[in-house]
């Protein structure tokens, strides 16, 4: 088996192109697992030179090699076997399979309103402009591990344009000739490229080249059932490592959009995928791509490592050191990297001062009484250890004659300036002695510490 996954350097690699890299990889490297030594291919489809940049290019490696789908060829640039396209065109047009014609995008439709709107145009050879393959009699069937057999009456199809005037190829000719070239068995994409599929294997069948095996992907969805776009947050592989996304967490998810194993596991490794991914279960309904299930997933992974593996990972993810602390305490209560920062910086930074409701709500009259009494209570334990905290904390409720909320929320106010945060009794052992009545007495003063 050899695979390839194709990107067009115009913009970050998107989640639906990620997904087909990940499927190409999975069904190369299962297959080696299996006793048939495959390669995963990286081409770099270039030809458009006004939208391709080198600053794409990085864009796209980085992105493959943050999720672990590295390859074994490439990556090729198309561009660098633009000569090699020219002398296919120049052979098809030698042996008569091809024709130069100037006709314009008015000119086809002229045709069409004389000839029928359902027949594809079919043009004389003129000398020079545009390169078009000739249509053949007949039709082209499209076998498809995934959607079954489409197909293609040719008398519908118009004669595609294979080369511009100047010589250069075009989409269709370029990666049907890559691909033989390379030796491409399985063609693994988007079902957007279903509409291509017919051309190409029209320049297969001008080759005399058996046609590879092709196996098109359900597009994404949002969960509202429309084609994924930006409006659903998270769009390209970057956004979502920038929001503390686990690469891991990503690729197994994806990995599910489409398909499934029977067991319903939800929880794959790298390992796992590769041993049981099949690109034949791969459904051809459109898959829904939903955040909220990813960052479930998500947390999943996060509660699942070392403490750590999790430190080290924020540390790179925040720029911040000596956290583990605060990581051994918060890994319970976030589903991304990023949402480590907004729960537990209170430790590192001091108190949060934009949440007056907070303060006004907790820090009232009857609030700083209790705080009064809770710092008399911290200010003589021994050990300072959360289990000492925990039950000194514990008691006060019933000596102030006052609701556990009231007492804890005061509390946690006071040290963190919001009522959000890791464990109250595991933060105050953590900020230690001094600092958690330091800010006691800033809190009771009214004054943010």
């Amino acid at each position: 088996m050899r695979v390839r996954f194709a990107p067009s350097p115009t913009g970050a690699l998107h989640i639906g192109g990620a997904r087909a890299a990940l499927y190409n990889h999975l069904a190369a490297r299962g297959a080696t697992r299996r006793g048939d030594p495959s390669t995963f291919v990286l081409r770099i489809e270039d030809t458009d030179r006004e939208r391709s940049t080198e600053e794409n290019v990085a864009q796209i490696l980085d992105a493959l090699q943050w999720l672990g789908l590295d390859w074994d060829e490439g990556p090729i640039s198309q561009v660098s076997h633009e000569q090699r396209h020219r002398e296919v065109v120049e052979d098809f047009l030698a042996r008569g399979l091809a024709y130069r014609t100037t006709a314009t995008g008015d000119d086809v439709k002229a045709w069409k309103e004389q000839h029928g709107q359902e027949k594809g145009y079919r043009g004389e050879d003129e000398g020079e402009g545009a390169v078009r393959l000739r249509v053949p009699e007949g039709e082209t069937v499209v076998h498809d591990l995934i959607r079954g057999d489409t197909t293609f009456a040719h008398v519908h199809m118009d004669d595609p344009v294979i080369a511009r005037a100047d010589g250069s190829p075009l989409y269709n000719l370029a990666v049907a000739v890559d691909d033989i070239d390379l030796g491409i068995t399985h063609v693994v994409r988007g079902e957007d490229h279903i509409s291509n599929t017919p051309k190409q294997l029209l320049v297969y069948e001008a080759l005399g080249v058996p046609a590879p095996i092709y196996a098109h992907l359900p597009l994404l969805h949002g969960p509202d059932g429309k084609k994924l776009s930006k409006r659903h947050g998270a769009a390209s592989v970057q956004e979502l490592r920038d929001a503390g996304y686990l690469p891991e967490a990503v690729i197994n998810y994806l990995a599910l959009l489409g398909w499934g194993d029977s067991d319903d596991q939800t929880i794959l490794s790298r390992d796992e995928l590769e041993e049981r991914f099949d690109l034949a279960r791969v459904t051809k309904h459109p898959a829904r791509f939903d955040e909220t299930k990813l960052k479930w997933l998500n947390g999943k992974y996060l509660r699942e490592m070392s403490v750590d593996d999790l430190t080290a990972r924020l540390e790179a993810h925040t720029g911040r050191t000596g956290l583990r602390g605060a990581v051994e305490i918060s890994q319970e209560k976030i589903g991304t990297l990023d949402d480590f920062w907004p729960l537990a910086g209170f430790l590192f930074d001091g108190p949060k001062t934009d949440d007056a409701k907070a303060r006004e709500q907790w820090l009232g009259e009857d609030g700083q009484r209790i705080l009064g009494r809770v710092r008399e209570v911290l200010a003589g334990l021994d050990p300072f250890d959360t289990e000492t905290v925990e039950a000194a904390l514990r008691e006060l409720p019933q000596t102030l004659e006052a609701k556990p909320k009231a007492v804890f929320q005061a509390v946690r106010v006071a040290l963190a300036g919001t009522t959000i945060s890791p464990g109250l009794f595991e933060s105050v052992a953590l900020l230690g002695r001094d600092e958690t009545l330091r800010r006691i007495d800033l809190a009771s003063q009214g004054v943010p510490a």
